[in-house]
């Protein structure tokens, strides 16, 4: 395992590692643990009990976030005619069809999101080999491939995070940054656990919500109690 550096050692030190913390000194305490000189994203870690081979137990959507996440995304829309106009008027950052797929492919990628209407997924799966590894492939479970180009527009620049369970069954979620307020990242921690405990699929056995953490760009992991996070 790679040495951790000076900094984290003294950050990790303000840390019970044995300790579920509250969500309110979760965040308070990841706060502190931020030795970074930018202003760092805070991110929640969920260990779910989940199978995530299994096609029933894969944990796959988007939530938005009531604070945003401290970060405008650039929004792609592949879209025509009226859909296009609709696309420029929501305020996405690039609109088109064919003349992006091509410079896609010579290698650009100047943007955060794409969303596509339904009938421009022929061309855009045709893009699969570059932006499926890069996770930019629109999705109907993440609302990016739809008509509603407005709405996704809107949501995508108000705050909306995309959430994936990877192999081994966890999931990570930005919820903001450490400029934020507490009560503004605890907002969004919440907003997103509930979506967790809404999402568990019927199949999964055991524990579900098995380990749950908060944690800055590069500070230490803060556990949090699932058990003080007010599920609505």
């Amino acid at each position: 395992m790679a040495k951790k550096g000076k900094k984290y050692v003294e950050a990790a030190k303000l840390v019970d590692s044995s300790k579920a913390y509250s969500i309110d000194e979760a965040i308070e305490l990841a706060k502190k643990t931020n030795f970074a000189k930018f202003d760092a994203t805070v991110e929640a870690a969920f260990r779910l009990g989940v199978d995530p081979k299994k096609a029933d137990q894969q944990i796959r959507g988007a939530v938005v976030l009531p604070n945003g996440t401290g970060k405008t995304q650039r929004v792609l829309v592949f879209a025509k005619g009226e859909k296009a106009k609709e696309a420029e008027a929501a305020g996405a950052d690039f609109v088109g069809d064919s003349e992006y797929i091509n410079k896609i492919n010579q290698g650009w990628f100047e943007f955060d999101v794409i969303v596509a209407t339904p009938d421009m997924m022929g061309e855009v799966g045709k893009l699969g080999r570059v932006l499926g590894p890069k996770g930019l492939m629109p999705n109907p479970k993440t609302g990016t491939v739809t008509f509603d180009v407005e709405k996704a527009v809107n949501e995508i620049k108000a705050g909306k995070v995309e959430y994936r369970v990877d192999k081994a069954g966890n999931i990570h979620v930005p919820i903001g940054k450490v400029s934020f307020e507490n009560e503004k990242l605890v907002e969004n921690f919440n907003t997103i656990f509930d979506t967790m405990m809404k999402v568990k699929p019927a199949a999964a056995k055991g524990t579900y919500m098995k380990n749950v953490s908060v944690t800055t760009t590069m500070g230490p992991g803060v556990k949090v109690d699932p058990s003080s996070v007010a599920v609505k």
